[in-house]
């Protein structure tokens, strides 16, 4: 979860009587943290929004929203990219589920660079992550960058003149 994330989460809290927050077991993208973990960091970032539940889902997040009895899927976008590809996503899951509609936040100007790829390659190369990620997910990255060798690999680049 990133501050981004979060960022929609609780402007569609302010809307919505209840946010339904999923967590998708086994995203496209390679992750750090077990989906366990990523339920676990989710509920921690997301405990002062007295309206969101997070659950974790497999399969079809459209499948998964009709099961639950959602009406609405919340999607964030930042920039023209995201809109193709969510723009797509409504579109097939209009015609898997028509009585579902999807709704797009626009993110936060101060977030709408943060991607979790990025945030991954800056914290496991040391840098600093604390004002793009919730501080639950901060302290796992820093534990997990600690017990890695990216911090030897990166320093015996630097003695290697790298």
């Amino acid at each position: 979860m990133t501050n981004g994330h979060l960022d929609i989460a609780v402007r569609a809290c302010a809307i919505f009587d209840e946010l339904v927050i999923g967590v998708y077991s086994t995203p496209p993208k390679n992750v750090l943290f077990s989906w366990e973990e990523r339920i676990a960091m989710t509920r921690e970032s997301t405990a002062h929004l007295v309206n969101a539940y997070v659950e974790g889902f497999t399969g079809l997040m459209v499948n998964y929203a009709v099961h639950i009895g959602a009406n609405v899927i919340v999607r964030g976008l930042r920039h023209g990219p995201d809109f193709e590809g969510e723009f797509q996503m409504a579109l097939a899951n209009r015609m898997l589920a028509p009585s579902l509609e999807t709704i797009c936040f626009i993110g936060s100007q101060e977030l709408m660079f943060i991607s979790s790829s990025r945030i991954k390659e800056i914290a496991l190369l040391g840098g600093d992550v604390s004002g793009l990620v919730p501080p639950p997910v901060a302290v796992r990255l820093a534990h997990l960058r600690a017990s890695t060798s990216i911090t030897d690999d990166a320093d015996a680049h630097k003695a290697e003149g790298g």
